[in-house]
């Protein structure tokens, strides 16, 4: 098919993914325990009002849940550049030391200046170069040990712009916002659908004859980017680093070829498993990066089954969603979720999506 012949995209707007969500509806604390959050199942047949502790009878024997093993680091770095106040949130780290961090106040910086990190004297990052919208290369030197003894010191855990803390994260904050799958540190925003998981529900999808399998996606701060493009497909998400080992891969194909269906803990584990895939469904082993925009119209192939938190309003996440298992479907699942209460975003309540269009 040339170019002329393909059939032209149907239009879409930011607009389009916009509802009324009341400012009280986003959850500014997790619900204790964990697995007591609500949880919405939106299946073709309508919607259920359940509990996460509910999982394991919506899942059964066979099924494997793709969980993301990434864990959260103390990102947001305060500094200096001789008088100059400014805010740094590490996103992603390159090679030799080097991070891809976006700057509060990047415009007072120049290449070539050395900052001052408060309460981490020991660092000393020079600026390689100015990028747009406040990303900023910072060369922090070949010693990641101390990178990561300095950032646990002076570092705050990078909680959500809707998670009010004026006086910064507590130390409640560094537990609460680590998913207990967490192993591989790197990420700058919790894969939050992994937080609703304890070691209790744990045993129990265990005992269902639920199995699990690790991979890994370093969610980057552009999760917490607003689209401000009238059409989305002109967004460009921030790339992040990921991984499925060939051991992963190789889980998921089988587990496919047996007849059972793959869970996706979290829209980040589906993402991954998106860049992994090929267009007969097989997952490949995959290492690098990815700046995979799932947006109405894409045609899944990786997963049947998406666990996911409550997204905000013209959100990439909530036209993820959308794409996943119908708009329509989920702007009356949101709608019932809003008036039922359902408490939305990273510590907030879970929702069960299946796809909408199979294999």
């Amino acid at each position: 098919m040339t170019q002329t012949d393909a059939p032209a995209l149907p239009p879409l707007r930011a607009e389009d993914f916009d509802f009324a969500l009341p400012e009280a509806l986003i959850a500014q604390a997790p619900a204790r325990p964990r697995d007591s959050a609500r949880l919405l199942v939106v299946e073709p047949a309508g919607t259920r009002d359940l509990g996460v502790a509910d999982l394991p009878g919506l899942l059964g024997p066979g099924d494997l849940m793709v969980v993301n093993d990434t864990r959260v680091i103390p990102a947001r770095l305060r500094a200096r550049r001789g008088e100059a106040r400014i805010e740094i949130m590490l996103n992603r780290a390159e090679a030799g030391g080097t991070w891809h961090a976006l700057v509060r106040g990047a415009k007072k910086l120049r290449a070539g200046d050395v900052l001052a990190i408060d309460g981490a004297p020991e660092l000393a990052p020079r600026v390689l170069e100015k990028q747009e919208g406040g990303a900023v290369l910072l060369d922090f030197g070949p010693d990641q040990a101390l990178l990561a003894a300095a950032l646990e010191k002076a570092g705050e855990i990078p909680l959500p712009p809707y998670i009010a803390r004026p006086d910064g994260p507590t130390e409640q904050d560094r537990a609460d916002y680590q998913p207990i799958f967490a192993r591989q540190p790197g990420a700058v925003a919790a894969p939050t659908a992994s937080l609703h998981f304890t070691p209790g529900l744990l045993e129990a999808l265990a005992a269902r004859g639920v199995r699990q399998v690790e991979v890994t996606l370093h969610v980057g701060a552009g999760t917490f980017l607003p689209i401000r493009t009238e059409d989305p497909r002109a967004h460009r998400l921030h790339s992040e680093w990921g991984e499925v080992t060939p051991e992963a891969a190789a889980a998921i194909n089988n587990t496919r070829a047996a007849g059972g269906r793959i869970v996706a803990i979290g829209t980040t584990a589906l993402r991954l498993l998106e860049s992994a895939v090929d267009e007969a469904g097989t997952i490949h082993p995959f290492q690098g990066l990815t700046d995979i925009f799932l947006l109405p119209g894409h045609r899944f192939r990786s997963a049947d089954v998406l666990l996911t938190n409550f997204h905000l309003p013209k959100s990439s996440l909530f036209m993820l969603v959308s794409a996943f298992s119908g708009t329509a479907r989920m702007r009356a699942a949101y709608e019932h979720a809003v008036a039922q209460g359902y408490r939305f975003y990273s510590y907030g309540d879970a929702s069960l999506l299946f796809r909408e269009n199979a294999l």
